[in-house]
C-alpha cells in the first residue's frame, strides 16, 4: 500500500523490528475461539522488493519466507542480500525462521537469459528452488491494476495455472 511509503521515517522506537509480529501476536488465540471451518493455516505477507523496515518486520514475525526471483541477471545479486539477511534475522531476532522456498518468476523459455538464471539458482539452492516457473504473463501484470486477483481475473492463462501448481508445491513441502 502506498500509505507504508514512509514507515521507516514514522516507526522510530527501539521495537520497531517487531510491530508485525506483536500486533499478530492475538492471531493464535483468536482462531482457537472460532469454529475450524473458519480458521486458516497460513498467512501470507507480501513484502516490497527491497530490504526495509516492511521486509524485517515481515521476516520477524514470519516462520518462513518464500523468495520470489526474476530470471533477470541482477536479480542473483539480490537473492543473495536477501538470503544474507534472513540469515541475519535468524541469528538476531527469530531463530524459528526459515527458507520456506525461492520462486523462480517473469520467466520467458523462449531466452537463454531465462535459463541461465534459473540453472544458477537450481545449482546453488538445489533443494529449495520450486519447480514451477512462474511465466512472464500479461495477464498477471494486468489483474492487479483490475483490482482482482489472477484465480479470479483470467483463472485459465498460463500464470494463474502457474500459481496454482506453486500453492500445491508449497502445500507438499
Amino acid at each position: 500500500n502506498a500509505d507504508l511509503v514512509g514507515i521507516d521515517t514514522t516507526l522510530t522506537d527501539a521495537n520497531r523490528a517487531f510491530k508485525l509480529r506483536d500486533a499478530m501476536s492475538g492471531l493464535a488465540a483468536h482462531q482457537r475461539s472460532l469454529s475450524p471451518d473458519k480458521t486458516f493455516k497460513f498467512v501470507l505477507i507480501d513484502c516490497p522488493p527491497s530490504l526495509n523496515l516492511l521486509t524485517l518486520n515481515a521476516m520477524t514475525a514470519a516462520h518462513a519466507v518464500l523468495v520470489p526471483v526474476q530470471c533477470e541477471f541482477y536479480a542473483l545479486e539480490g537473492l543473495g542480500n536477501l538470503l544474507y539477511t534472513l540469515r541475519l534475522v535468524r541469528e538476531r531476532i527469530n531463530p524459528d525462521l526459515r527458507l520456506g522456498g525461492i520462486l523462480m518468476t517473469q520467466f520467458d523459455g523462449r531466452t537463454s537469459l531465462a535459463w541461465e538464471v534459473v540453472d544458477q539458482v537450481r545449482r546453488a539452492y538445489p533443494t529449495e528452488v520450486f519447480d514451477t516457473l512462474i511465466p512472464r504473463n500479461i495477464r498477471l501484470s494486468e489483474a492487479p491494476s483490475h483490482g482482482r486477483p489472477i484465480t479470479d481475473y483470467d483463472p485459465t492463462c498460463r500464470g494463474a495455472v502457474a500459481y496454482r501448481e506453486l500453492a500445491r508445491e508449497v502445500l507438499a513441502r
